[in-house]
């Protein structure tokens, strides 16, 4: 190689090399608890769920606009790995992403206020371009995390993504909150910029396991 060539090569290969720690950082930051891509999914089993509109939201145009995704159906149809899958293809594109369980954000955000800093909480979980929050309804909140849940989705109303899972139906949510008027609240911002999609089918584990 010329020396123009061999700097170019050089160039990219120090582009590609900060790129890659680019994505290994922020794949660390997300604390996914296993790695799960689009392209490991089968969606033969489950002819319920729309390709088109998964295909869609693979192109990430909803982080650019701020905009949520919703994952509905019963437990072991595939929400988290769809749910994951998602997310790392925001972290592949750049954006800053943030896995959490209901029960965990739940614990983070009781435990701030008990330690009087809930305000930096609540900041620190708007700055990720995309929240994931998995496992809604799988237990009831008490009065005080439902009032909580719904300042965190406040904050992050038009200013960032939310990808939520959960195995209840909308109309089962007023119980999930404990508050059907709260609950309404949460809906009305949670699916004002949404898509939601309602996977039914039979449980991939019970499947195996049969």
């Amino acid at each position: 190689l010329d020396y123009q060539g061999f700097l170019a090569r050089a160039l990219e290969a120090e582009w590609r090399g900060r790129q890659q720690r680019g994505i290994d950082l922020r794949l660390r930051m997300a604390r996914f608890p296993w790695l799960k891509t689009l392209e490991q999914f089968d969606f033969d089993c489950q002819p319920s769920l729309d390709r088109t509109v998964m295909r869609e939201l693979a192109g990430l145009s909803f982080v650019g606009r701020a905009e949520n995704v919703v994952l509905l159906g019963p437990p072991g149809v595939g929400k988290t790995h769809l749910a994951i899958a998602l997310g790392i293809k925001a972290v592949d594109a750049g954006s800053s992403v943030l896995f959490l369980t209901l029960e965990t954000l739940m614990s983070r955000l009781i435990r701030a206020r008990q330690e009087n800093r809930l305000e930096r909480m609540l900041q620190q979980l708007t700055y990720p371009r995309l929240l994931i929050l998995d496992e809604l309804g799988y237990l009831p909140l008490s009065r005080e995390e439902a009032s909580l849940f719904f300042r965190l989705l406040v904050r992050r109303y038009e200013r960032g993504s939310l990808i939520v899972t959960s195995n209840k139906g909308f109309a089962d949510w007023g119980d999930v909150f404990n508050d059907p008027v709260l609950a309404t609240a949460i809906l009305d911002r949670l699916l004002h910029h949404a898509t939601t999609l309602n996977i039914k089918g039979e449980s991939y584990r019970l499947r195996e396991k049969k």
